[in-house]
């Protein structure tokens, strides 16, 4: 993933090194007295050890008003939240639920959630799958045009929001146009400017600000 931004003294291009995971669902119409969940399977992809990644599902009834009593799940990792129960899914509507995973240990983690109602198609279930990955498989790369001034070197500055606070991640000015943060958590956003540094030591004005969201899988 690749974006450019112009503005002032120096140039960020970005890029970060990502993995993909992906799922979906298809939204059917519910039989008559029947409960469905969407989508059918919920897919995490990879999720840092100790970080947390959360997906949302639905329980749509069908022509008659359902009460779901309870869910049980099972899975290391996961946990349920976003409703209580008993819950009552009036004809026609829908209910939604949060499921979070959040890995202790590599490897993956599949499971399935069952939900307990007065539906003539209870249990009725979705499956869960992910995979916990050790965090810093995610970089982002960011390199600038270099300035004119002939710096000595480039200093490179992170916050978690737009207007900061910007904390200085390089401990030394970087002789080269270019730095890679492989400090990033998976699902985060960061916020990166750069400085240049002259022989005097005085710092020049920030470069464009970039941003950049770091993918959950």
């Amino acid at each position: 993933m690749e974006g450019r931004y112009f503005l002032g003294l120096l140039v960020l291009v970005t890029t970060m090194s990502i993995g993909c995971g992906s799922g979906s669902g298809t939204h059917l119409d519910v039989p008559p007295g029947q409960l469905a969940v969407f989508p059918p399977a919920l897919q995490f992809g990879k999720v840092a050890v100790g970080r947390k990644a959360t997906k949302t599902g639905t329980l749509k009834a069908g022509n008659a008003r359902i009460v779901v009593t309870s869910a049980d799940w099972n899975g290391e990792g996961y946990s349920i939240s976003g409703v209580a129960f008993p819950v009552t899914v009036e004809a026609g509507q829908s209910v939604s639920f949060d499921v979070t995973f959040t890995p202790q240990k590599n490897g993956s983690s599949s499971g399935e959630i069952s939900f307990l109602s007065n539906a003539t198609n209870s249990p009725h279930t979705t499956s869960v799958s992910a995979n916990g990955t050790q965090a810093g498989e995610h970089s982002v790369t960011l390199s600038w045009r270099p300035a004119k001034t002939n710096p000595i070197g480039y200093y490179v500055y992170r916050a978690a929001k737009p207007e900061g606070p910007y904390s200085k991640i390089t401990s030394s000015a970087q002789p080269k146009a270019s730095f890679t943060d492989g400090s990033v958590q998976s699902g985060q956003t960061y916020f990166y400017f750069t400085t240049a540094l002259d022989k005097p030591g005085k710092e020049s004005k920030p470069s464009n600000k970039v941003q950049v969201t770091i993918p959950n899988s």
